[in-house]
Parts: structure tokens; sequence; C-alpha cells
């Protein structure tokens, strides 16, 4: 059995340990301030622990889920004061998305305890996390990953060691950058069908059955590099094609917001910058 801990069990927390009680080789413990998830827990079969350090007193690998960095850091110095004389090293997962330098912070904070930090922040959502089908995006050292193996592929189904202490916290900001940057257009791409009065809902609709096809802003993110993109190369082909279509539709949804006298920053800002984004002169 892998002896595992869950702090905070809010909207993404609490699916992903319940995701841990109903694991086979795990035994679950839970801390969280509020009663109610700590109760639904409990039904599920989990532990619950009256304090942060009886927790830590319990477990070999604790995942924290709480809101910001300053929450972590106080989780962390909690399992820090935790009597593990009479235990084995201890693996702490911060699931919370930080600050890019605080995985090291914590890291360093935390090793003279004989105790291992991972950051995983985790991409997918609620609906990822009930369904245990999370991308969960690791840094850290080879060994802590290997500890933590089993609590992680509960909860996940994309698992990505993506290299030192404070790697999983830059993948994640990177597609999250992505995310929201795709957000702030799609609210652009509202404002236009609007003004043209078209069906918004329609639109929604449009987007996400598309995108389910084509795989989204996913679908050009297979290169390994940024760097530009020799003629003979495979992905020269491919990407011109897409330039040469990208730039003909932004051309004219510009044109039709100037008509209508609707603001288009962004589609002006991708015009200019969709073909070198790409590598392409």
């Amino acid at each position: 059995m892998t002896r595992t801990g869950f702090v905070g069990l809010g909207n993404i927390g609490r699916p992903m340990a319940l995701r841990l009680a109903g694991a086979d080789g795990i035994e679950l413990w839970v801390h969280d301030i509020a009663e109610e998830p700590v109760a639904e827990l409990i039904t599920a079969g989990a532990k619950a622990a009256v304090s942060v350090a009886e927790l830590a007193a319990a477990v070999d690998v604790l995942s924290v889920m709480v809101r910001d960095d300053d929450q972590v850091r106080q989780v962390l110095s909690e399992v820090l004061a935790a009597d593990r004389a009479e235990q084995g090293p201890l693996t702490v997962l911060v699931h919370s998305t930080v600050a890019p330098e605080t995985p090291a912070e914590l890291a360093a904070t935390a090793e003279p305890h004989g105790v291992n930090v991972l950051d995983a922040p985790v991409s997918g959502g609620p609906m990822g996390a009930a369904e245990g089908t999370l991308a969960i995006l690791v840094g850290g050292s080879p060994e802590a990953y290997a500890a933590a193996g089993p609590v992680l592929a509960a909860m996940g189904t994309k698992v990505v060691h993506a290299g030192e202490i404070g790697a999983g916290t830059k993948l994640k900001l990177a597609r999250n950058l992505l995310h929201f940057a795709s957000f702030t257009a799609a609210t652009e791409a509202q404002r236009l069908a609007e003004a043209a009065g078209l069906d918004l809902v329609a639109l929604g609709d449009v987007v996400r059955h598309t995108d389910a096809i084509t795989g989204g802003p996913g679908a050009i993110l297979y290169r390994d590099t940024t760097a530009p993109i020799a003629p003979d190369d495979f992905w020269h082909g491919v990407f011109s094609h897409v330039v040469a279509l990208g730039e003909k539709d932004l051309g004219f949804a510009i044109e039709l917001a100037e008509e209508l006298g609707v603001d288009v920053p962004l589609a002006r800002l991708a015009l200019d910058r969709l073909a070198p984004g790409l590598g392409l002169p």
C-alpha cells in the first residue's frame, strides 16, 4: 500500500482525492478546513487527519492542492514540523499552480528535513479530475517522481516528467498562456459575430465541433523547435498552406470588422505574426 495524504479538497482537489480513495493499493488520508468534503472523503474510504502535521506523519506521499503560493508555503511549514522519526522519506506533490521560482524555493526549504518536493500542476479542470484523466506536469528528481508514481497514475492519464524542479510549473504556464490567450481571441470573435447579427451560441457549437476534429491550436504543436523551417523540411509545405489560408481568412475577418466598426487587435496581431511564428519568412 502507498500511504497517501491530500490537503486541499476544493473544486479540483476534492475529485482528485476521490480518485485516490477509490484506487487499489492506496491508503488515503485527507485534511481540509471545510468539513463537508472531508466527510465525503471519509464515506469514500479515506481517513481524516485533524492537522497537516498529523497527516504528514502518517503518509509517504502528500498531495497539496491549495489556492496560492502563500498557502502552499504554510502547508509545507506544517509538514516540516511533523514528527516523522519513525517514517521513511516523504514526497510532497504541489498541484497548485504557483510562480515559476516557487517550486525550487520549496524544495530547498524541504531538503534539510529529508522531504522531497515535486511541482505537479494539473490540466483538465474539475471534469478531468473527476474522471481521472488529468494531465499532470511534474518537475523534480527521478527518485521522487518514481516514489509518487502510483499516486500520479491514479489521478491522471497523461503524466509528464518535464524535468528538474520547477519544470512542471513552467510547462503548465506555457500551456495556460495558450489557453487564456485563446479565450481572449474567442471574445474577439464573439464581438465580430454579434456585430454581424449572428447567433453566438451557434458559433460556440461550431468551434467546439471543429476543434474536436482538428485539435484546435494543438494541431500545430508537433515540432520540437521554434527555429525557422528549411525549404526542404516536411513542415515547410504544411505550414505554408496554413499561412496562405490563415492570412486570407484573417484579412477577410479584419475587413468585415472594419466595415462593422469592431476592434480586433488580436486578429491584426495574428495576421502580422502568423508566418514568422510558424517559422516561415
